[in-house]
């Protein structure tokens, strides 16, 4: 059996190591010195692999030391994907992890990538890096392989094995090697993809998809606020019909699905398509934090609340619900346009690390609600321990005049004064 390295051991190639751990021997490989000295005391921080799920993938080892990864014949790139301040793609970390592969780059060696990325993306650019570090060609003397991720943070129920997993390769040959070393642990099944490319598409659209059906969920619910209208009524109402999807309005953050349209669309302009309507969608949705702390300003104000000076409480900073991750949350535009406004903002967050939330945004966590304290309260994410909140409970927090912003509709209908 080939010995596997994945490179790369965030949300998405730590679960997948822990995965080809329980059938062969796995290194993980990680530049973050305290990741691997955490996961070697059994400890993710991440929340996405416990403790004795790490104890049964017995084959799995961690390592930051690149002489250990040397002698594996299949390499696994699990890298984030960014997109920087002009909302272009960020390849950086993909050219560095190609690096660190490259120079231990042998002939026979397979080169699988798993990160989101525009269609051609591991042939132009990942492959180019492999051969100058490794000095080896392409197709002749090592080969490459493409099976996006499909990781969904903080979901106990789909979890790496049991969602269908897209696969290909870059020689026939190369696929069918692939698509079976991926079906050794995906319980759920594989799709051969006809080509790398085909496989990096998918991918893409997957989330571009859905960041578009949200967009349409955000803007019919900034028309029917405009209406009078209780947008999560209306849906209800919609979604008595079999074929209407299921879609809500929110925020729409996070390493994907906030990401992931950039690279396509990226992709377009390079081959001279403007995109219209995903790129519309995108306008849409980056612009929902303001929108929503400007409605929540409009509602204190009609209650008889002075803004400059308010006390707003925001519950949940993350990116998503029951998990960790502040990546490109979009929490924090609504807590900057609070600020902005002269609010005073203390935000929770029962997930979120404090120390990561000063360092990537200046905000230190509250811990303690204070009751009759706040002018209003904003569910932002609802973690299981706010969403079992009681309407009483939350409005505990508020003083008499208070308002109650159920941003993500988790509440029964009529139990918040302000939704999305």
């Amino acid at each position: 059996m080939k010995k596997i390295s994945v490179i790369g051991l965030g949300y998405v190639g730590l679960p997948l190591a822990a995965a080809f751990g329980e059938k062969r021997e796995v290194i993980g490989f990680d530049i973050n010195s305290k990741r691997i000295a955490e996961l070697n005391e059994g400890e993710d921080v991440t929340r996405e692999v416990s403790r004795e799920e790490l104890l049964v993938a017995s084959g799995l080892s961690f390592t930051g030391n690149i002489e250990e990864i040397r002698d594996c014949q299949v390499y696994i790139v699990t890298v984030p994907t960014p997109i920087d301040e002009f909302k272009s793609p960020d390849l950086t970390p993909l050219e560095k992890a190609s690096e660190t592969v490259g120079k231990v780059l042998k002939k026979g060696d397979i080169v699988i990538y798993e990160s989101t990325v525009y269609p051609g993306a591991t042939e132009e650019v990942c492959v180019p890096v492999l051969e100058k570090v490794s000095g080896l060609t392409f197709n002749k003397d090592f080969y490459a392989g493409y099976s996006p991720e499909r990781i969904n943070p903080g979901d106990k129920e789909h979890r790496v094995t049991t969602i269908k997993k897209v696969t290909s390769g870059s020689t026939p040959e190369i696929a069918d090697e692939v698509d079976a070393l991926y079906a050794e642990i995906i319980t759920a099944g594989t799709h051969k993809a006809s080509s790398i490319k085909v496989a990096e598409a998918a991918k893409v659209i997957e989330n571009t998809q859905r960041d578009l059906n949200i967009a349409l969920m955000n803007e019919l619910s900034m028309i029917f606020a405009r209406l009078g209208i209780d947008t999560h009524e209306v849906l209800a109402a919609a979604g008595t019909k079999w074929n209407f999807l299921p879609f809500k309005p929110g925020l729409v953050g996070g390493h994907c699905i906030g990401v992931d349209p950039y690279y396509l669309t990226h992709k377009a302009q390079a081959v001279g398509y403007h995109p219209e309507i995903i790129l519309s969608g995108r306008r849409v949705n980056d612009n929902m934090g303001p929108y929503a702390a400007s409605e929540l300003v409009k509602r204190m104000i009609k209650v008889g609340q002075t803004i400059a000076g308010a006390q707003v409480l925001i519950l949940g900073l993350t990116f998503k619900e029951n998990c960790p991750d502040l990546r490109n949350t979009r929490v924090i535009d609504v807590v900057k346009e609070l600020q902005d406004f002269g609010c005073q903002v203390d935000v929770a967050d029962c997930w979120a690390d404090n120390q990561e939330a000063q360092h990537e945004y200046g905000i230190g966590l509250v811990k303690d609600l204070k009751r009759d304290h706040y002018d209003a309260v904003v569910l932002a994410v609802p973690h299981n321990e706010y969403a079992s909140m009681s309407e009483q409970d939350l409005r505990s927090l508020l003083k008499a005049n208070g308002v109650l912003f159920d941003l993500k509709g988790v509440l029964p209908l009529g139990a918040a004064d302000l939704r999305l």
